[in-house]
């Protein structure tokens, strides 16, 4: 698709800091896209933190808010599911349900799974159903995915480490059903030091970009990453452009938070580098 998109985002929500909808919803719309979230935990911080308040919704009551949106007849304006982190297997029938009912209502629509389970640092931290209806279920399901380099292995049983390992998984992902795999980040033991990459890979096309690394963790920021990539790429349909400005939207709105002193995402003093990047970070051709 080129041109206007609506998104339908499945994801968390917290009162405080940025994490699923609260990460990803803000800079979607600063591109000027409209963006429908469907919430499925109302928490009022993210778990990173020693302690947090409020409900995992129940798989039927997020069942039901899809329902009320389909039976407003605006499916058919929705060209982008996309869904992130999953409390349990139940609210992944509900994401697969309403994947499947958008795809009903425009055939042209784009499911893009950010198959949230782990990374590197603090290994797998969800429920240990999950990675098996993420293989089995939900990346089958899916036309885009958005893994990190750890959940790129507990996808593909594999532990990828070089270029041509993590190209490799990339092709396995997408032997299982999704046309394009964004690795949202690549550790790997020969690129330069203090860097960070992302790996992006489109029909025929796979593009690797480079970027500062930064010490500190944000949550949040990899739900900002599939976010705006799935965007880019369905709006536009050009997968070098859309990891370009991914990179670039994302590096700023990390060196911001850096540079604030605070924990949290600094969205709103970010918002400039979603709708104008900087194209400060190139693409380079890996295959």
């Amino acid at each position: 698709m080129i041109g206007p998109v609506s998104v339908l985002s499945i994801q968390s929500s917290v009162a405080y800091g940025h994490v699923g909808n609260s990460a990803a919803v803000f800079p979607v719309q600063r591109l000027g896209v409209e963006v429908w979230p469907v919430p499925t935990v109302v928490f009022s911080n993210h778990a990173g933190y020693p302690a947090w308040r409020g409900p995992l919704l129940p798989a039927e009551q997020v069942r039901e808010v899809v329902r009320g949106v389909e039976e407003l007849g605006v499916l058919p304006e929705v060209d982008l599911v996309l869904s992130g982190y999953l409390g349990g297997e139940d609210i992944g029938e509900v994401v697969l349900e309403a994947a499947a009912a958008v795809r009903a209502a425009n055939p042209g629509a784009v499911f893009a799974c950010d198959p949230v389970m782990g990374n590197a640092e603090s290994g797998a931290y969800v429920h240990p159903a999950i990675p098996a209806l993420m293989r089995e279920r939900m990346v089958p399901a899916a036309d885009l995915v958005t893994p990190n380099q750890f959940e790129l292995g507990l996808l593909t049983g594999t532990a990828p480490r070089t270029l041509p390992e993590t190209l490799a998984a990339v092709d396995a992902v997408r032997a299982s059903g999704p046309g394009t795999v964004l690795v949202t980040s690549v550790l790997r033991p020969d690129a330069p030091e203090g860097t960070l990459e992302m790996l992006a890979v489109h029909g025929d096309e796979a593009w690797l970009v480079r970027t500062p690394r930064f010490a500190s963790k944000s949550h949040g920021s990899g739900d900002v990453t599939a976010a705006l990539f799935t965007t880019h790429l369905t709006r536009d349909g050009d997968v070098r452009d859309a990891l370009e400005r991914t990179a670039s939207s994302v590096y700023d709105l990390l060196r911001l938070t850096r540079d604030s002193g605070r924990w949290e995402l600094q969205l709103v003093a970010a918002q400039d580098h979603f709708a104008h990047p900087a194209m400060q970070f190139r693409a380079e051709r890996v295959a």
